[in-house]
């Protein structure tokens, strides 16, 4: 044998081989996810992108139109786009905080050592994962001016009643209102914030004299930022996607006053059959979820800490 030439030990032949077989086997594994993505995800946001230059209709034939559905809508020709962007962006803005802030004071009244801890957190949940449409159903009834629940409270009480979803100058804010209902999952994440805090932070706040009060600002408030940003990103989210309760209980009424973006798409898609304009109207959805998402990401710098960081 030539002094340079080695000798291939039959072992890392062996572990050689099984590495290729192994890494196979992974792709093999992930082959249905990565073909359900490209075929169920990137496909068809492909196929909406360019159905959004066109003037498509499940009907009709189609033809490339270029920018016109967007020049549609950014001129005011279709006078719904405006007003649906502003009552979207009004609910966001009520919708948001109250129920980050609702989730958050739930996780801090379920963090303490009460009796019956468990049975509180289910209950709180529970109402999270009811479909959307029962609880849609059963606010109907809890809101009717005259035989439901709340008005009938306000009576007792003395109090004057409301119009509810049935005015347009408070369905917005009832719509909102109603997403307290829903915020068990939100609540769950913030507690597992909370329960990830180490407790030598609180010690150290006992030890300086501090109280509850300084607890909350000096640590709790500090070590939570990052889930308070999560929370507030999904929120964004999924607040400028809200359809199934207004379409269930208004269908954009009264008067457009609850016409949700989504509730617009979902008009200009199934009852008027633009889908190549639904299209243009769902990339622009996505564009400004994408450019408030940006917005969030870059003042997150300066408010959201990270442990670890300096």
């Amino acid at each position: 044998m030539h002094p340079k030439q080695q000798a291939v030990a039959p072992g890392s032949v062996k572990r050689g081989f099984r590495s290729r077989k192994e890494t196979l086997y992974g792709y093999g594994m992930a082959a249905p996810a990565i073909l359900g993505f490209f075929i169920f995800t990137l496909g068809p946001l492909l196929a909406s992108l360019y159905l959004s230059f066109t003037d498509y209709s499940i009907t009709n034939d189609f033809q490339f139109i270029g920018l016109d559905n967007f020049k549609r809508l950014f001129t005011g020709e279709d006078s719904f786009f405006y007003k649906s962007l502003f009552v979207t962006f009004y609910y966001v803005v009520l919708a948001v905080p109250v129920s980050l802030l609702a989730a958050f004071v739930m996780a801090l009244l379920l963090k303490n050592n009460v009796r019956g801890k468990t049975f509180f957190r289910a209950v709180f949940y529970l109402p999270s994962i009811v479909p959307v449409v029962a609880t849609s159903t059963i606010f109907i009834w809890l809101l009717n001016p005259d035989i439901g629940l709340f008005n009938q409270i306000l009576r007792f009480l003395h109090l004057p009643t409301s119009l509810w979803i049935y005015d347009e100058a408070t369905v917005v804010p009832t719509m909102a209102f109603m997403n307290v209902w829903s915020v068990g999952g939100t609540m769950l994440i913030f507690l597992a914030g909370l329960e990830s805090i180490p407790d030598h932070y609180y010690e150290a706040v006992d030890i300086d004299g501090g109280g509850i009060r300084h607890k909350l600002l000096a640590v709790t408030l500090p070590m939570m930022t990052p889930t308070i940003f999560f929370n507030l990103i999904m929120g964004i989210i999924n607040g400028f996607q809200t359809f199934s309760e207004a379409y269930i209980m208004t269908e954009g009424g009264p008067n457009n006053a609850s016409l949700f973006y989504v509730v617009y798409l979902y008009r200009e898609a199934f009852a008027n059959q633009r889908m190549g304009a639904a299209c243009a109207i769902a990339w622009v959805l996505f564009a400004i979820i994408m450019l408030l998402s940006v917005i969030v990401f870059r003042s997150s710098k300066s408010w959201v800490y990270y442990e670890g960081e300096k």
